[in-house]
């Protein structure tokens, strides 16, 4: 019987489009940044066309191990706590009842109501209720540490794109202005997604992620500019 192929939950689906919409909007940066700096310095279309290469294979790198690093190290504290939680079960039962009953209670909920609810939730799945409870997380929504590197090593790429063919292929005269105009584009609607994924405000954040685009090609064009010949 072939085996049935296992749904991605809501918090992995979030997860792999946060790493997606942050590795694009990385990529897009720091590979402008590079360019932007380089091509202040000089006007050499290989020697800027190569250092973005670098940076993008880089920043690629970087981005793809950062998100792995960082989800199995929130997964490996995940484990911890429900190791923890296991044993505090098990060694004191109602030490964890009262505290959750406790919790419930704080909330407005008479006493006899909070003890029933804790019970019955207690009774049907002790450990990720009591998991849930302590440490605020839902072990039942597991999240990817592979599935975040891919999708940040597939996206940075993707968005360095754009600021490098912006300043190789227009011409010398207005390939600066063009290269800006790019990136403010696709920072505004990198940070647009990010936002709606968020459920934060629209305007703000692209507003926010444009202007700390803006800064580093400022900070990298300058440096550059010292450097020129």
């Amino acid at each position: 019987m072939p085996k049935e192929k296992k749904n991605q939950s809501l918090a992995e689906k979030i997860n792999v489009m946060r790493a997606s919409v942050m590795g694009a909007n990385d990529g897009i940066v720091s590979v402008a940044g590079i360019v932007i700096g380089v091509a202040s310095a000089q006007s050499n279309n290989h020697a800027i066309f190569l250092s973005g290469i670098a940076g993008m294979l880089a920043g690629t790198i970087s981005m793809a191990m950062g998100e792995w690093v960082s989800v199995s190290t929130q997964r490996d504290t995940e484990k911890r706590a429900l190791e923890k939680e296991s044993a505090a079960l098990d060694g004191n039962y109602d030490g964890e009842f009262g505290f959750i009953r406790d919790k419930y209670q704080s909330t407005g909920i008479s006493n006899e109501l909070a003890t029933q609810a804790t019970h019955e939730m207690l009774s049907k799945d002790p450990l990720n209720v009591a998991v849930r409870e302590r440490y605020g997380f839902n072990p039942k929504e597991k999240t990817s540490a592979i599935a975040a590197a891919m999708a940040s090593m597939i996206s940075f790429p993707t968005g360095s794109i754009l600021p490098l063919v912006s300043i190789t292929m227009f011409p010398q005269d207005i390939k600066m202005i063009a290269t800006v105009i790019a990136v403010i584009i696709a920072l505004a609607i990198t940070g647009y997604t990010a936002a709606a994924l968020g459920g934060a405000k629209r305007g703000k954040a692209m507003i926010r992620n444009i202007v700390s685009g803006l800064l580093t090609m400022f900070v990298t064009y300058a440096i550059g500019s010292l450097f020129a010949h």
